[in-house]
């Protein structure tokens, strides 16, 4: 898989790729767990992927967050 670079490769791969609908409650969910430093599941992410990437993954639901408010 090609690094996510970018707001809309991250967006591709989630809904495109993973086939995972970015809808209000999973966006809110994710943010939760993902600022949760202390979720077991937000370890095993760091643990994977690094801190950088888990603030730029919160960046990018925040993004969808701010795009679904709009309609």
């Amino acid at each position: 898989m090609r690094a996510l670079r970018t707001y809309d490769d991250w967006k591709h791969c989630i809904t495109e790729l993973c086939k995972v609908p970015l809808t209000q409650d999973y966006v809110a969910l994710r943010l939760k767990e993902l600022r949760d430093v202390q979720n077991h599941d937000t370890k095993k992410f760091v643990s994977s992927w690094g801190e950088a990437h888990r603030q730029q993954v919160v960046a990018w639901f925040e993004q969808a967050e701010i795009e679904l408010s709009q309609g």
